[in-house]
């Protein structure tokens, strides 16, 4: 199942991708909502190669995700991987400069099935994906208003 948009930010594209690849803010506010994280990498600056035991409850059970960067190119284009038990996923964050002061942010998460149990959750899905693809166009618009309020609060 893919899921993808684009939305233009009012934002440099080095900042739109700073806030992108702000690792620690996204780790201290996954702490906030009681997800536990263990950075696997020792890598000292950010880049392909980092890497995340993510677990964390969700419909009643501890579920864990292993996430990786796959690709890490400034200021375009941020890559992720994900593997759990039942699912591999992609998120992919690509940035387009429109002007100085304007971004156009494109995204693309694509969720594969890796077990029946798995594959049989992603074809019920299917069946509400309207209502799926509407709540994640939302956030990442969502996303992109903060980071514009942002720029214009450092601006």
């Amino acid at each position: 199942m893919k899921f993808s948009n684009r939305v233009d930010v009012a934002a440099p594209v080095d900042f739109v991708f700073d806030q992108l690849a702000d690792f620690s803010s996204f780790e201290r506010a996954a702490l906030r909502k009681g997800i536990s994280l263990q950075r696997l990498d020792a890598l000292e600056a950010p880049g392909a190669g980092m890497s995340w035991d993510i677990g964390f409850r969700m419909r009643g059970r501890q579920r864990r995700l292993i996430a990786d960067i796959r690709r890490y190119e400034r200021p375009e284009w941020l890559e992720y991987e994900g593997t759990s038990q039942g699912f591999h996923l992609i998120l992919t964050l690509q940035l387009m400069a429109l002007a100085k002061g304007r971004t156009r942010l494109s995204t693309g998460f694509e969720v594969k099935p890796r077990t029946l149990g798995a594959r049989l959750l992603v074809q019920s899905a299917k069946l509400g994906r309207g209502n799926l693809e509407r709540r994640y166009d939302e956030r990442v618009k969502a996303f992109a208003r903060a980071i514009e309020a942002k720029a214009g609060a450092a601006a």
